[in-house]
């Protein structure tokens, strides 16, 4: 990661950065509120790194939830990365031992990031992206401990902030719908998602899987007429 690279990546994720840390804060103050000290929330941003998965995994902690259940519920939510990476394959060709990391950290924002962006003229492309993969973990990190340190000194009503998770989610989703003029995976990822919703019901988050088998199989569809229209 050299100075120019760092320099080039960085611009792009600010918006992530000031989500993360944001959020990130958040997980930390929930992790002490449920009695665990810092340290936990520094081990478990570094080493899980899944931003909805260790907000669910602060209750499952609490109640101390069996070991199935909890890998089951952890399955369903993050069940979306399959897709990211099905995606990302071609920009992660030739990366060597860095690929295995991208992979790792291939969140929901930094999927949004890698997906939009292009790196600028004299910088290595495969450095640019495993540089904007690093700066957003270690923006987590920093805010999961920032969260952990000051929910050990003030004591708050934490509930309903994880909501922040869901409004950094919402924003990116903004500035890709902008920056798109194709839209057309998005309203097939909306009504297939509304139509296993109505059909499966919202327990356990069960209509999540066939929601994205549907939008996988609808994106390899339409993949040609996609590919086709970021040529003209």
């Amino acid at each position: 990661m050299n100075r120019k690279t760092l320099a080039a990546a960085f611009p792009h994720t600010m918006p992530v950065l000031m989500g993360y840390l944001s959020i990130g804060i958040v997980f930390g103050w929930m992790l002490s509120a449920a009695g665990f000290a810092s340290t936990w929330a520094a081990l478990m941003s570094a080493a899980i790194y899944a931003g909805s998965g260790q907000y669910l995994g602060v209750d499952l902690l609490k109640g101390a939830s069996p070991l199935g259940d909890a890998a089951f519920l952890t399955l369903i939510i993050n069940f979306r990365h399959l897709v990211y990476g099905l995606s990302m394959l071609e920009k992660f060709q030739g990366m060597g031992w860095r690929k295995l990391y991208m992979i790792f950290s291939l969140t929901d924002e930094t999927y949004a990031l890698l997906a939009g962006v292009r790196a600028p003229e004299g910088v290595d492309e495969k450095d640019f992206y495993f540089t904007i993969a690093v700066l957003d973990h270690l923006y987590w990190i920093a805010g999961s401990i920032l969260g952990a340190v000051a929910g050990a000194l003030v004591t708050i009503n934490t509930e309903g902030i994880d909501f922040a998770m869901t409004a950094l989610f919402l924003v990116i989703a903004v500035e890709q719908w902008q920056s798109n003029a194709r839209h057309a995976p998005v309203f097939l990822g909306a009504a297939g998602t509304l139509g296993c919703l109505l059909v499966f019901g919202p327990d356990n988050g069960r209509f999540l899987i066939p929601a994205l088998v549907i939008l996988v199989a609808g994106l390899l569809l339409m993949r040609p007429r996609l590919e086709g229209g970021e040529g003209q």
